[in-house]
């Protein structure tokens, strides 16, 4: 007869069954496109409990209909096929993609070469054990990393966190709250790495799109190669339209210099920046000269 732990009445792994039950629920959902209510009686004691697998849409980007929304990808590097299918399967109940590898060295190999959201990680390994992993992968990713194990003292639980991971479970464990920590760590990503994305500074006037930030050019949708200094002087006019500029402010500006050098350079990066942004430049639309004064840029 099977025992669950006396201090956290959970079944161990190597007695919580199979997990054929949990697969052939996956393919009743993936089959049925809905859900599954389960029920059974423990000691006496009835219960039930829903699984579903839900479907998220989005709409497409050509407008023309709804497709299904891409998966989070989570990768298992762990050598004990039962728990690892287990995790798998609960994994996939709520949504996410799962890919399983057994052995340490091609766990590392499919972390490191493939894109993945977050990684469950064991420490006994074949071939690499979880902190080389773990260390491994931090040289080059930034994604969550839950570390999962046997071994319960705090020395390791230290070791794997100081090496990156970003949580420590200690087995046996809960696969319902192996999902709950994989979601929060995914949201708690999620906000930091939106939270440091910046929108790029945007000048559009009249066709012309000026990426600051990127410090690129587009020109009725076909970007254009500037040098670093028709960049600047370029920008300097857009981000001041209708402002008239002798030669002498912009070589001021532009070049950080005193205006007793050659201003002559004013006037030839000019004639390069109407080039590559005035349909004729002859007839200039954008950089106007205001003869016996300098520039404007006009909007």
């Amino acid at each position: 007869m099977k025992r669950r732990d006396p201090q956290s009445g959970r079944m161990p792994y190597h007695q919580a069954g199979t997990g054929e039950g949990t697969s052939h629920g996956m393919c009743l959902l993936k089959k049925n496109s809905g859900g599954l209510e389960v029920h059974g009686t423990i000691c006496g004691r009835e219960y039930g409990r829903k699984l579903f697998q839900r479907k998220v849409y989005r709409k497409s980007r050509s407008g023309t209909g709804m497709e299904e929304r891409i998966m989070s990808r989570i990768l298992i590097i762990e050598d004990e096929e039962a728990i690892a299918d287990l995790e798998k399967d609960y994994l996939e109940l709520s949504g996410f993609e799962v890919q399983i590898q057994h052995q340490g060295d091609e766990g590392l190999k499919a972390a490191l070469s493939e894109k993945f959201d977050l990684i469950v990680l064991d420490l006994m390994l074949p071939g690499m054990d979880g902190f080389e992993i773990c260390k491994r992968i931090r040289e080059d990713k930034n994604i969550p990393i839950i570390m999962v194990s046997a071994k319960k003292d705090d020395i390791d639980k230290i070791r794997g966190l100081g090496l990156g991971a970003d949580d420590y479970m200690t087995k046996p464990f809960s696969p319902s709250e192996l999902v709950a920590r994989v979601k929060a760590h995914m949201a708690r990503y999620d906000r930091l790495v939106g939270s440091n994305q910046k929108n790029n500074d945007i000048i559009e006037i009249r066709g012309i799109r000026i990426d600051k930030t990127a410090r690129r050019v587009i020109v009725d949708g076909e970007e254009k190669a500037f040098t670093g200094k028709e960049f600047d002087l370029l920008t300097f006019l857009a981000e001041h339209p209708n402002h008239v500029y002798t030669k002498e402010e912009l070589f001021r500006e532009i070049w950080d210099m005193d205006s007793i050098g050659d201003i002559a350079t004013v006037t030839v990066h000019i004639k390069k920046i109407r080039e590559k942004i005035e349909y004729d430049s002859a007839k200039p639309q954008y950089i106007e000269t205001i003869w016996g004064v300098g520039y404007r840029f006009k909007v």
